[in-house]
């Protein structure tokens, strides 16, 4: 299993992958999203995060951009963001990342009135997306997401697509799935799609809101969903997405993770 955390977008991102190289992680998950980690400044830097990753030991995945609108109903939105999505492939892959997460269309706004066409907008923009990915010959990682995003939630929403777009793999998201629902959806989403699972993010909330909170300070109960983890032998990554000023709530979420996993 590798371990690995995610850098804040608002802060420098030299400076996140030493952080995050010093706390003992084995990759960085790298959001590519403004204003720090942008694929311009990810190019512009791309020499030294090479260097840097490489003297700090670690390996990198890449986040495709989340504040951005692949479902918009504004064409010219739509647009913008299918082309920040590309431009965040190509400089990724220009850093050594080869395995990619991204989050299916958020509906916003009024779009939420008309959820079949903004639904079919964020269709278009996948398609978009994933032909690119396979032209670099990336893996593409789509994540569940929770109610307040209008975005695919259920695991049944998931078949579909899977369905449509074989190449694609899935990132459970443990917190995603603890949100608005008397129960965790991750158990479901693990047995129905064991064979698309390559990739897992981690944080604890109180099942209401998206809080990235550090392991155990919520209620998500992660044992039983590690016990279904280990029945479908997974043994890829998981990232921790705990976000606070102070980054020693992210080392002992790490520590946490590795001791409930080992003593699963």
């Amino acid at each position: 299993m590798k371990y690995g955390a995610m850098n804040l977008p608002t802060k420098p991102v030299l400076q996140e992958i030493e952080d995050i190289g010093r706390l003992g992680f084995d990759y960085i998950e790298l959001t590519m999203d403004a204003p720090e980690c942008t694929p311009e400044k990810i190019l512009k830097d791309r020499d030294r995060i090479t260097d840097l990753l490489s003297s700090c030991n670690l390996e990198i995945v890449g986040h495709l951009p989340t504040f951005i609108s692949i479902a918009d109903l504004y064409e010219s939105i739509r647009q913008a963001s299918i082309d920040e999505n590309i431009k965040a492939l190509e400089a990724g892959v220009a850093v050594g990342i080869k395995k990619f997460v991204l989050h299916p269309g958020t509906i916003r706004g009024i779009a939420r009135q008309v959820k079949v066409t903004a639904n079919k907008n964020a269709e278009k923009s996948l398609a978009h997306i994933i032909k690119k990915a396979n032209e670099l010959k990336v893996t593409l990682c789509l994540e569940n997401m929770f109610p307040e995003t209008h975005g695919p939630t259920e695991p049944f929403e998931f078949e579909k697509i899977f369905s449509r777009y074989p190449e694609l793999r899935f990132t459970l998201d443990i917190a995603h799935a603890h949100i608005g629902t008397n129960r965790n959806r991750s158990p479901e989403f693990i047995k129905r799609f064991a064979s698309k699972l390559q990739h897992v993010h981690m944080s604890d909330n109180y099942g209401r809101e998206d809080n990235h909170i550090h392991i155990g300070a919520g209620m998500i109960y992660f044992g039983r969903i590690f016990k279904e983890l280990k029945m479908i032998g997974y043994n890829e990554t998981i990232t921790l997405e705990v976000f606070s000023r102070d980054r020693d709530y992210l080392k002992m979420s790490k520590s946490k993770t590795m001791q409930m996993w080992d003593n699963t």
